[in-house]
């Protein structure tokens, strides 16, 4: 059975069990609701609780760990003639897979019986046209050892299958039946409904933090092989980038790449700093309600467009634009559409609403009291707004820049398409250059080996830009807090 059936079984079971709590916890009290230590909907969400959630967890982590578990198995029947590396042997695995699903598919579509499929001998069949006629293509001819292994993934991802829907059933009954037997008159089952309720969103809150501490484990840890193999200093203070390896040996100094991260995103601060800061002051300060009400929302719009179509824009609109005043036919500074300006433009302008957004509600925090002092004392309203307001407010619109510089490092979609891909250390803002997150989609993407250097750089590269963003994001909090006036 497939795990969304199961879902929708227990799920299932469930709702029965909400209904039978609920009744059973009446009728063991003839009806009398007062006679019951907690309402009659805590004894059905009882029943569902213990019914639903061990099952489900077991269901989830089943479905994880089931595939890993087999594809380790199964990559043991692979002859080590067939590989030198893990990478070559995942690419074996990855054909295995598809081969299997393969067989899947021709067994649904009646094409072959699922006792066939076990048994099919590949120097009798043509398997690779077989499941190229259903859609399914390999990278590699369907030879015996291939075939075996699919068949052997089958066969024991359908054991899986068949021991996780025992498993996964007969716990949900197993808690159906123990929440239907606890339940009586005198059952606390709203503590109970509580205390499961908290650990839920104690797992919650785990998750979360667990996660972060996975990726963050998994950087440093691919980082550690990566200068297992690359010397540390040539990464970190090497001038040149060149992974290709021409000349017999790979450059792969961070440093061009750091500079193309820092020199665009410097444009973009120039441009959504000012803009923002602006936007969020007259806002707050001169604009009337009903313009508040209109302008504030279609400002915070820009922030909801998708990257990609920024991207179009920088490459299309932005790119042409400058090389029509810059180019050759201008002032012949610009050679190319893509370039440190074409990106910072246009990234700026993504960042307009982030830092009017952050600074407008940090404006808005100044009490009107100091406002209305300063009125008293003869002021002005520029005066106050320059003066008094934006010296309070300070520290957040520090804070809400950094965030915002910390976006503009992390962005990658706009400085592909419009910043183009020569890492170069070069001051001119009209020359072609890159980041470092654009390095780490294309040293990603590809046939490349896991296992070299030239794919291990990339997060190298990842934990260079955590980082740098990390240190932004902490100075940033740092800045606010410290420097944070308390008003009352």
């Amino acid at each position: 059975m497939s795990a969304l059936w199961l879902l929708v079984i227990i799920l299932a079971f469930a709702l029965v069990g909400f209904l039978t709590g609920r009744a059973r916890a009446l009728a063991l009290v003839g009806g009398d609701r007062r006679k019951l230590h907690s309402l009659p909907n805590y004894y059905g969400f009882n029943v569902a609780m213990l019914a639903l959630v061990p099952a489900l967890l077991v269901l989830a982590l089943w479905v994880v760990i089931q595939p890993l578990v087999i594809n380790a198995n199964v990559s043991h029947h692979i002859p080590e003639a067939l590989y030198q590396d893990g990478g070559q042997l995942n690419l074996i695995m990855s054909d295995v897979g598809r081969v299997a699903n393969g067989l899947d598919v021709l067994v649904s579509q009646g094409v072959m019986t699922a006792k066939e499929a076990l048994s099919i001998n590949p120097a009798e069949t043509d398997l690779r046209t077989m499941l190229g006629d259903v859609g399914v293509a390999v990278g590699s001819d369907v030879g015996p050892e291939i075939t075996t292994a699919a068949q052997e993934l089958r066969a024991q991802a359908s054991t899986g299958r068949m021991l996780m829907t025992i498993i996964v059933l007969v716990i949900a009954a197993g808690g159906f039946v123990a929440a239907l037997r606890m339940t009586s008159g005198s059952f606390r089952a709203r503590n109970m409904v509580e205390y499961g309720v908290r650990m839920l969103l104690i797992g919650a809150a785990s998750i979360a933090i667990l996660t972060t501490v996975g990726i963050v484990l998994s950087l440093i840890f691919n980082t550690i092989n990566f200068f297992g193999m690359f010397p540390a200093s040539d990464f970190l203070f090497g001038l040149t980038w060149s992974p290709e390896g021409r000349g017999g040996s790979e450059h792969l100094g961070i440093l061009p790449l750091l500079w193309g991260t820092i020199y665009i995103s410097l444009v973009a601060l120039l441009v959504a700093v000012p803009i923002g800061l602006f936007a969020a002051i007259y806002l707050s300060e001169y604009a009337s309600r009903t313009t508040r009400a209109f302008a504030k929302p279609l400002l915070e719009v820009l922030a909801g467009i998708p990257t990609i179509v920024y991207g179009l824009f920088a490459l299309t609109v932005v790119g042409p634009m400058l090389v029509g005043i810059f180019g050759s036919d201008g002032f012949g500074w610009m050679q190319g559409a893509r370039s440190v300006m074409t990106a910072g433009l246009v990234m700026g302008i993504m960042l307009i609403p982030f830092v009017s957004s952050l600074s407008d509600d940090i404006i808005n925090a100044v009490p009107q009291a100091m406002r209305d002092g300063s009125y008293g004392l003869g002021a002005t309203q520029s005066e106050t707004v320059r003066q008094v307001v934006i010296p309070a407010a300070l520290p957040g619109i520090v804070g809400a820049i950094l965030l915002a510089a910390s976006r503009a490092i992390g962005e990658t979609m706009i400085v592909v398409m419009g910043a183009g891909a020569a890492a170069r250390l070069d001051l001119n803002p009209f020359e072609a250059m890159t980041t470092v997150t654009a390095k780490i989609v294309s040293q990603l993407t590809g046939d490349s080996d896991f296992a070299s250097p030239e794919a291990l750089v990339a997060f190298a590269l990842g934990m260079t830009l955590f980082i740098l963003t990390l240190g932004l994001n902490v100075l940033a909090l740092y800045i606010v807090r410290k420097y944070r006036e308390q008003y009352e």
